[in-house]
């Protein structure tokens, strides 16, 4: 059965089983707004969207219109000023047909914003916190560095960072950090970019941590999923551990999360797709992989130039060029006959 977590000191108490708003971008408003209402009448309280996330904010203000306060929105922007921040914050509230925000925080931070660094980013953020317009503010990031800092700092009252069972021991004492500095932490990317394929297993590992889960949706068939824990167990079990220990001995190392910061590339690769080709077909066998699409999209990782601009926005500070290198050879091995998948 699923718990409830407190977000540190934000008073948020909701079910350890949050709603990642991302994917519904890329579905119709009437079936965007048919999950989301599911996962609320399902069990789920708390939804994280982003202002960057094209439509997904006006999504989320259609479906909860009438009924706001019964669910916990936190939402994000990439401004990089004070004055830009105030306009994405005007522009969040209206889509999301709200005059306040739970948690508002600033989007894949490359750094700890902090008063009288010059942008007004975290003097915004108070301003609009003493207005009433945000109840906490909060902040994302994707280097630990980074997030250790922010924790560090005090300033914030939630982080949002990477978190599944590939973890490794540096993340999970971030985790407890946050704990003890009185932070709510939220979990993205607890399916590291798709690669992990067990809900059960992710359920009980994030049910270990002080941690919310913000699973990413966009079906029907991902929703019944996440909302079955509501009645299922999630007790870390023998066969649970055997599972995680097997993904993190395939998996663990340098491998891409399939964000997309990267993109888009000088030459068109598919980065986020083309870099961790290896994995997923592997993780998912599928003749789809070896589609005449994809033959062609993997043959595009031969005209990398080594322009170096992917590896500058990789939050993950990954190697690209040759961690695609890697996957080309590996997959033109797949397609000779050399390696068997």
């Amino acid at each position: 059965m699923i718990s409830s977590i407190t977000l540190g000191r934000t008073g948020i108490t909701v079910p350890q089983n949050g709603f990642g708003a991302l994917p519904i971008q890329r579905v119709d408003t009437e079936t965007a707004v048919r999950l989301l209402r599911r996962a609320y009448e399902g069990g789920m309280r708390f939804f994280d969207t982003a202002h960057a996330y094209t439509d997904s904010e006006r999504k989320l203000g259609e479906a909860f219109e009438g009924m706001r306060e019964k669910v916990f929105i936190a939402t994000k922007t990439q401004a990089k000023t004070g004055d830009a921040l105030r306009e994405e914050l005007k522009a969040s509230l209206e889509a999301l047909r709200t005059d306040y925000i739970d948690i508002y925080q600033l989007h894949c931070a490359p750094q700890c914003f902090r008063p009288g660094d010059g942008t007004g980013l975290y003097e915004a953020l108070c301003e609009a916190k003493d207005a009433g317009l945000v109840r906490h503010i909060g902040i994302t990031a994707h280097k630990i560095g980074v997030a250790e800092e922010i924790v560090a700092s005090g300033l914030y009252e939630t982080l949002q960072f990477p978190f599944s069972y590939l973890a490794s021991d540096r993340d999970i004492a971030l985790v407890k950090a946050t704990e003890a500095a009185g932070m709510g932490f939220i979990a993205m990317k607890g399916l590291s970019g798709g690669l992990l394929t067990n809900s059960a297993a992710c359920m009980a590992f994030m049910a270990q941590y002080p941690a919310l889960p913000i699973w990413g949706i966009q079906r029907d068939s991902e929703l019944t999923e996440w909302l079955s824990f509501f009645e299922r167990d999630i007790s870390m079990t023998d066969e649970l551990r055997e599972t995680i220990e097997r993904d993190r001995a395939e998996l663990l190392g340098e491998f891409c999360r399939g964000c997309g910061y990267c993109s888009p590339c000088t030459v068109g690769i598919v980065i986020n797709q083309c870099a961790r080709m290896s994995q997923m077909i592997r993780r998912a066998p599928s003749q789809a992989w070896l589609s005449d699409h994809w033959k062609t999209e993997m043959a595009r990782i031969a005209d990398c130039v080594d322009c170096g601009i992917c590896k500058t926005r990789c939050p993950y500070e990954l190697d690209i060029p040759n961690l695609l290198r890697k996957n080309l050879a590996d997959y033109n091995d797949i397609l000779a006959g050399r390696v068997k998948v």
